[in-house]
């Protein structure tokens, strides 16, 4: 019998493995591929590609010239509302609305103004260094503080006239001290105040603070027997001062309001945080602290 050729051998298995390679569905280039040829992948077996992360918010760094009396509440305004705006930060100088406004004026950065009133907003609106008008987003009344023990034995707003008190007071042009000269002209028209109230009140005056908080500090400290301050600032000072009641028709309401600043390099970030402010949300923060919504 003879013998086939090896070649011949090897042509046949060749076929033959082709053949049931075929018959079964699979693809010789995939059961044997050629040596050297560069690898493929089927698009159809590959799998999904994931989708691209979302991108992260952008970090904008808001800085609020606020007025002294709101240190306390911003302090809770700032993590509410970086939590709810992933990528936003604020940070805050305090001090008196007219230092915080006559900084402004002469170019210092802020991205917002919050204000003790509206006139020092209004001031810098009129000049047009806002990029609108001021937005009342909160209110406060005034309170009279004397220090926890009272050495004076003061027990009501008449006794602020009485020879040898000592009143301390903040210095002209911050916003409290225009309250409190309203709210003395309102009870020297009350029943039992005297005609020279306001003059008698004026001449116990030891110092004029630069703030509303120095104010404060100064009575809670003893360095003077009463003091004028907004309701809010006497609630944070808590058991350290003593609040002397101030009759309804002669107390007065603080508006605070806030600006954005037209040399804010954020101004769209910085109006979405006043109005954030204004809004029911930051209200409700506010309103914590014992401020109220703003006088209509």
């Amino acid at each position: 019998m003879r013998r086939r050729p090896a070649s011949v051998i090897l042509a046949v298995a060749a076929t033959f493995a082709v053949v049931v390679a075929a018959a079964c569905g699979a693809s010789p280039a995939s059961s044997m591929p050629a040596t050297g040829a560069p690898a493929t992948v089927n698009p159809s077996a590959a799998a999904a590609p994931s989708e691209s992360p979302s991108q992260a918010p952008t970090a904008v760094e808001l800085t609020i010239f606020a007025a002294a009396s709101l240190r306390d509440a911003f302090a809770a305004v700032a993590e509410a509302y970086e939590a709810e705006h992933p990528g936003v930060t604020l940070t805050f100088s305090f001090d008196a609305s007219s230092a915080l406004r006559a900084q402004i004026e002469q170019g210092a950065p802020a991205d917002v103004f919050a204000s003790a009133d509206t006139g020092n907003p209004q001031a810098l609106a009129s000049d047009g260094l806002t990029t609108g008008p001021p937005l009342p987003f909160a209110g406060s009344r005034l309170a009279i503080v004397v220090p926890a023990a009272n050495p004076a034995g003061i027990t009501t707003p008449a006794d602020l006239a009485r020879p040898g008190v000592r009143v301390v007071n903040a210095g002209a042009g911050v916003p409290i001290t225009a309250y409190a000269a309203e709210m003395l002209g309102n009870l020297a028209g009350q029943p039992g105040y005297p005609p020279s109230f306001v003059a008698a009140v004026a001449a116990n005056v030891v110092s004029r603070e630069d703030n509303v908080r120095a104010v404060l500090a100064k009575v809670q400290l003893g360095e003077g027997d009463a003091g004028i301050v907004y309701a809010t600032d006497a609630a944070a000072a808590g058991d350290a001062v003593r609040t002397i009641p101030i009759p309804d028709p002669a107390n007065v309401v603080a508006t605070y309001a806030a600006v954005v600043p037209t040399a804010s390099p954020h101004s769209d970030a910085a109006e979405a945080f006043v109005a954030w402010l204004a809004g029911a949300e930051g209200r409700a923060v506010l309103a914590r602290f014992g401020f109220t919504n703003p006088a209509s």
